[in-house]
């Protein structure tokens, strides 16, 4: 498999599995209405609508920044896709693609409902973590994987410099 077609797949699956989870949750059970669910002694799912970025920055109420929240992430995607596509590792088209992925996730929720749909609360003692959803989760392992990527070249296809007089290289 190829490294774009390995990152388009991470980015459909994790586009897939945020908008169905989402969905699911809100629309499939009373969740909003009984939540807390406790999952476990340190996770409960929960019913949290972020106005902003990540971990609740930058609020936004007015319809103007919803719309500029959403036309920036759709900016990000697009250059990140264009990475993805000449992206020389699977790593990193894989990374690429769940950024990409949960930044579409997340523009669609803002576009469709003005804010982001976000249910998993973690939690341990007087320890408490943001609330967040497929997407955030999926946008913090491609953080990871592009840092794992950037110090670990193996993998990646040599680029030569190419000889005066050679003929330039096809895409």
């Amino acid at each position: 498999m190829t490294p774009f077609r390995a990152g388009l797949l991470a980015l459909l699956l994790t586009l897939i599995l945020d908008q169905a989870s989402k969905l699911g949750l809100y629309l499939g059970t009373d969740l909003v209405l009984t939540q807390p669910w406790r999952l476990a002694p340190f996770a409960d799912l929960v019913v949290v609508w972020n106005r902003g970025v990540s971990y609740g920055l930058f609020q936004q109420e007015g319809g103007f920044g919803r719309w500029f929240l959403v036309i920036l992430s759709l900016a990000a995607a697009l250059g990140l896709g264009i990475w993805m596509r000449r992206a020389g590792s699977r790593l990193l088209a894989v990374a690429l693609g769940l950024i990409v992925g949960g930044a579409l996730g997340n523009a669609i929720d803002r576009a469709a409902y003005g804010a982001v749909f976000d249910f998993v609360h973690l939690h341990a003692g007087r320890w408490s973590w943001y609330v967040f959803n497929v997407a955030d989760a999926a946008i913090v392992a491609g953080v990871i994987g592009l840092i794992l990527d950037s110090l670990s070249p193996a993998g990646r296809r040599p680029q030569k410099e190419p000889a005066a007089g050679d003929p330039a290289p096809r895409r």
